[in-house]
Formats: C-alpha cells, structure tokens, sequence
C-alpha cells in the first residue's frame, strides 16, 4: 500500500491511499476519519452489480450502517435533475449533518458526489472509492465538483474536499477496454507536463500497458496523483497554477459538447485536444515542431486517438469554446506545453490559429 497526504486551506489534509487489494483487509481504516458510522453510498447502475454489495459488506462489518442510492451510467445523467433526485432520497433515509456519502464508480459519480456533499444540509463529509483509472487519477482528488449544464461541462460545482480517498486498482479488471484507455490520456497529461522520469517510465511501458498489470497500474496511479498533490496544495482554488492541468481541456471540452456528448468520451477528447493545442503551441512559435510529434507517438503508443473522423462545425465549437468555464474577460486562454515539463499558463490564441489546429486534428471545419 501506498500512502500520500493532500493539504488544503486551514491545515486540513486527507489521505489517499493506493493498493492492489485494498478491501481485503480493514486494518488501514481510520474510523475516526468518518464523522459518524451512518452514511450512504452513491453509485451507478453499471458499478453496482460489480462492486456495491463488496463495499457495503466491508463497512457493515465494521460497524458503520450504510444505505445505497444508485443512478443511471453516463455523463448524460451528470446534471442537476440527478443531484435534485438525491437530494430526495437522502431526505427520505433521514440523513444529518453528521452523516457522510461515499461514492463509488468514475468521474461522474465523483463528481455529482462532492456536489450534492457540498451543498446537501449546507455541506456534509464524502468520502471517495474511484473505480475508473480517470477518476483515480485525476477527479477524486483536489476537491473539484460539479454537474453539466446544456450549455457546458462543470458549469455549476464547488470546491469541496473529500475526507479521504480510497484507490484499489484491482477495480481496473472490470473497467471496458474503451474507458481504461481514456484515464490513459490524464496519465498522458501528466507526463507531458512533469516531463523527467515518469514520461521516461510512461514511454517505456506504454504499448504493452494493460489494466491488469497491478504491480504497473499502481505506480502509474500514485505517480499520477503525487504530481496532482502537488499542484492542488499549491493552488486548491485553480486560481493560477492548477490551471496547468487544463491541459488538452480546453479543445477537449468543447469537442465533447460540439459533438454532442456521448460521441466522444471525456479522455479521448482529452488526447485529441493534446495534439490540437501542441500544434497551438508550434504553430506560435512557442515549442520545438518534435513536441507535437513526439506526444502523438506517446498517445498512440497508449492506443488513444489523435484525430478525429469527422468534420467540426466551428460555429458550434465556438460556440462551446466561449462557454468554457475557463473564459475569462471574454476571452478564453489555453494552457500550452513550451517543451516536456515546461507548461505555459493563460496563452492567448488567435481565432485563425484555432481554425488551423482543428483542421489538422479532423477531417475539416466547415
């Protein structure tokens, strides 16, 4: 087992902890971490049936008394009508303030966790068991909440930090090849922006990488969150430096939304925004012309795809782009990548240069 402590503002801090078999054994568990032993698990009807008996038979032997709310599978359900619902049934299983949620499956259930945690009776504890390799690495740590609006990804959320974070990569096993591969592309990002010897580590096991290489997938996970660590203490409010971890986000969200959700998932996005924001950055004059190259080398090495087979309509990326959460004045700035662990913050980009990027990361913009 491994073992890291994230810091936040008034010296808070949680744990996270990272194992192959992380619910074999109770030894590890801090009781005292959980305000009280009445709480509610909250998953979806895909991770249920896998995992959601496993989790409450562990807790119940422990003492805690746990009910479970699930809902439907899909980002689609990420949005305020399913945080309303909860809202409901936690109502109706008589939860306090001392009471606690825990959240069971991917970056959506982390997600619409947090919220409702954060605002149900003005804030309660949550507690986080990321079953996906994008929600281990990435969403379950650092506080972020949110839900989707029609118009964008994470329009409404807050930040609120989880009591702790339970990571048990076994729980890859059963992850479909097509969502393994897009936590992939969060690794991706942060090797090209730590650069150094975990890009070198990345590189080497990369096209042999596969979900039920434990002793791998562990060190891939707590490399991944030690660098996250990092930057969220620096800055929990993404007032400034976090903003790195932008990173591909800016193409990549406004690809999901004007493709209409669904078509694309959030970490394939993710890589095709990588490349489409490197040859940002090259076509500025802001990286060497190998940086793109050698990021597309590394997102193909790890199966993840770097153009799109299909055409952009840019009136409705725009569109998408200009209601990005990370607009400021008007204007929207990108985190670009000026070499391997050399991360720009809050570049502004000609519209020209945008257009180009995109024509060369599908098959036209029309």
């Amino acid at each position: 087992m491994q073992k890291l402590f994230v810091s936040g503002e008034g010296n808070r801090s949680y744990p996270v902890l990272v194992d192959k078999a992380l619910f074999t054994s109770s030894k590890w568990l801090e009781k005292d971490r959980f305000p009280s032993l009445r709480g509610t698990i909250v998953t979806n009807s895909k991770v249920k049936p896998l995992y959601g008996q496993r989790l409450l038979s562990f807790f119940t032997d422990l003492g805690f008394s746990l009910d479970m709310i699930t809902i439907p599978d899909g980002e689609i359900h990420k949005n305020l009508a399913t945080v309303e619902e909860i809202y409901h049934q936690l109502i109706k299983l008589n939860l306090d303030r001392k009471s606690f949620l825990l959240s069971l499956g991917g970056g959506v259930i982390t997600d619409i966790t947090g919220f409702v945690a954060s605002t149900f009776l003005r804030g309660i504890a949550y507690f986080q068991v990321p079953t996906s390799l994008l929600a281990q690495v990435d969403s379950s740590i650092g506080g972020k909440t949110g839900v989707n609006l029609p118009e964008g990804k994470n329009l409404v959320g807050t930040f609120y930090q989880p009591g702790m974070v339970l990571v048990d990569v076994s729980f890859l096993k059963t992850l479909p090849e097509r969502e393994f591969r897009e936590g992939l592309a969060e690794v991706a990002k942060t090797a090209f922006l730590v650069g150094n010897e975990f890009l070198d580590f990345l590189t080497k096991v990369g096209e042999n990488i596969e979900k039920d290489q434990l002793n791998i997938m562990e060190e891939v996970v707590f490399r991944s969150l030690l660098f996250k660590k990092e930057i969220v203490e620096k800055d929990e409010k993404e007032t400034g430096l976090r903003k790195i971890l932008n990173y591909g986000h800016t193409i990549g969200h406004a690809l999901e939304q004007s493709l209409g959700y669904g078509v694309l998932r959030h970490g394939e996005a993710v890589a095709v925004g990588m490349v489409g924001e490197a040859i940002i950055a090259r076509e500025m004059g802001l990286a060497p012309p190998d940086l793109c190259s050698s990021q597309i080398s590394l997102l193909r090495a790890l199966k993840l795809p770097t153009q799109l087979e299909a055409k952009i309509n840019w009136v409705k990326f725009k569109s998408a782009l200009f209601q990005d959460k990370k607009k400021e004045g008007g204007e929207v700035k990108f985190s670009l990548l000026k070499d391997f662990g050399y991360p720009l913050l809050e570049v502004k980009v000609k519209e020209e240069v945008i257009v180009f990027a995109l024509s060369q990361i599908c098959e036209g913009v029309e």
